[in-house]
């Protein structure tokens, strides 16, 4: 054996390094056929599949410009980086951006600001924006609730990201006086750390899950009862990643504490159909509706990326005639998020956040609906300037996702999908959660939800307002083509938002519902 090691020591490290190719090359040439570079180039072809294989990365760091990238520019994540660790987030010599491109926005800021006096809550606090509307006060819920932060963490779920990601998030918006969205995967204990929660659920009905794979009333009312910092119930008809089609959780990835949180089986592939199993239609979604807020208390509402609207004005018409219906309505982007899909799904199927509230909300002000909902924003609008956009446009609240996961580390990967997240956000594996420091992450995203809220007040204030309830289709301009650069969005999208009902900051301060308090 000696003799053997001997012998083998005594080949030159060259020799080996040359034994090695000879073996690629032999395999490559006579024992491959999958791969016709690597055949028909043996050793070589594979620095092709390696260089492609960093392209994203070198593209990232290297070749794309500031303003290039998808879905979010180093611009866009420099500025929630920064305002997460509380850096500088200015840019100096002026906008880099092509501000005559085509949609480019312009908020129109009066001569005259609106003045925050000494004894104001946007003086005292300059992050106090609660949302103007009260969820649950029109159907008269026994406990609405009035969200204390108009923006707030989005629907990802305990499995989709990491029991730390979760964790920070909650904590974080505990700090910030926010909410946080459960997500389709159930309320797990890293919900449970002092944040409001809204609890969110999908076809799959995971957390309130029945034998038979449909829903559990009994759950719900259970689950409702013994954590109380559920504020509000959301049912998930679809979401702008892939609209109209289910879920798959893979066996592997389905842990103990996974599975009893779903109320799945430990290793077993779970399927999400399409379609929910406790309704079919719009007026079996209503009495779906009303009958989880009798039974829990709380505010209802619906979240789902915009097509066809068809059934859509069924549910108007039916909320006008009977006077009941959804407390609140989140609209989903269709340019897709934290969900995995097929880029056929992501790139083409559902509108846009933008065309797609527009007629949602055009749609319920015919049948003078707008006053009774809250109107909650989610599609890349985590930033203070688009916010202000969308609160002209309707919106009540904003909910973000991957700007949230980006304030607590993500590096825009793009590979949530895979379990191989570097920042541990979005993966099950220990060893990479492992760089995730809860206190200080928690601390960064409530620190970017703060300088979201105060840079979106100073943006309102400059518009002459006192809150960003108050701006409406004529403080947006947009460019729309060659000929008449911009246009207001009452122009653009063809309607006026309808007046929110708003005092000042002072009475929304004052508010028993406010942040849950009653």
């Amino acid at each position: 054996m000696n003799a053997v090691l001997d012998a083998l020591g005594s080949v030159p490290w060259w020799l080996w390094v040359i034994f090695v190719i000879a073996i690629v090359a032999i395999r490559d040439i006579f024992f491959q056929s999958k791969h016709t570079i690597s055949h028909n180039f043996p050793v070589v072809g594979h620095l092709r599949y390696w260089l492609e294989s960093i392209g994203p990365e070198m593209r990232q760091y290297f070749v794309a410009n500031n303003r290039e990238e998808l879905p979010f520019n180093r611009i866009e994540r420099g500025w929630i980086y920064a305002s997460a660790k509380k850096e500088n987030n200015y840019e100096g010599f002026g906008t880099d951006r092509d501000i005559y491109a085509h949609q480019h926005i312009f908020i129109n800021n009066a001569m005259m600001p609106y003045k925050v006096e000494d004894n104001h809550p946007s003086a005292i606090d300059k992050t106090f924006v609660p949302c103007a509307k009260v969820m649950g006060a029109y159907n008269k819920r026994k406990r609405p609730y009035r969200p204390a932060s108009v923006i707030n963490v989005s629907a990802m779920s305990f499995g989709s990201l990491s029991a730390k990601a979760i964790e920070s998030l909650n904590k974080g918006v505990k700090i910030a006086g926010a909410y946080h969205n459960t997500g389709e995967g159930g309320l797990s204990p890293y919900h449970s750390h002092g944040g409001d929660v809204v609890f969110h659920f999908g076809t799959g009905y995971f957390g309130v899950r029945a034998k038979d794979g449909g829903f559990s009333m009994e759950k719900m009312v259970k689950l409702v009862a013994d954590n109380p910092f559920i504020r509000a119930i959301e049912v998930k008809l679809s979401q702008g990643a892939k609209p109209g089609k289910g879920g798959v959780l893979p066996g592997k990835k389905i842990t103990k504490e996974i599975a009893e949180i779903r109320g799945v089986e430990v290793g077993k592939t779970v399927l999400s159909p399409p379609n929910h199993k406790a309704f079919s239609n719009v007026p079996e979604l209503v009495d779906f509706i009303e009958a989880i807020a009798e039974a829990t208390g709380l505010p209802v509402g619906i979240k789902a990326a915009i097509g066809k609207l068809e059934q859509w004005e069924e549910l108007a018409e039916i909320m006008e005639k009977e006077n009941r219906g959804p407390d609140f309505i989140a609209i989903d982007g269709g340019e897709g998020g934290t969900g995995a899909a097929p880029p056929s799904f992501a790139d083409h199927v559902s509108l846009p956040w933008i065309y797609g509230f527009s007629d949602i909300y055009k749609l319920f002000q015919k049948h003078d609906l707008t006053d009774r909902i809250v109107f909650i924003g989610s599609g890349k609008l985590g930033f203070p300037a688009k916010a202000a956009m969308a609160f002209a446009m309707g919106v009540d609240c904003i909910n973000v996702a991957r700007e949230a996961m980006m304030s607590i580390g993500c590096i825009q990967a793009q590979i949530c999908h895979t379990n191989r997240c570097p920042a541990g956000i979005a993966t099950q594996s220990k060893w990479l959660q492992n760089g995730i420091n809860i206190p200080l992450k928690s601390e960064r995203l409530a620190q970017y939800f703060k300088t979201f809220k105060k840079e979106l007040i100073e943006i309102t204030n400059a518009a002459g307002y006192e809150h960003p309830c108050q701006f409406n289709m004529n403080d947006i301009e947009m460019n729309v083509d060659d000929h008449n650069l911009t246009k207001n969005f009452d122009q653009t999208f063809r309607y006026q938002k309808t007046p929110v009902q708003f005092k000042n900051m002072q009475h929304l301060k004052e508010c028993v519902y406010l942040g849950g308090k009653n």
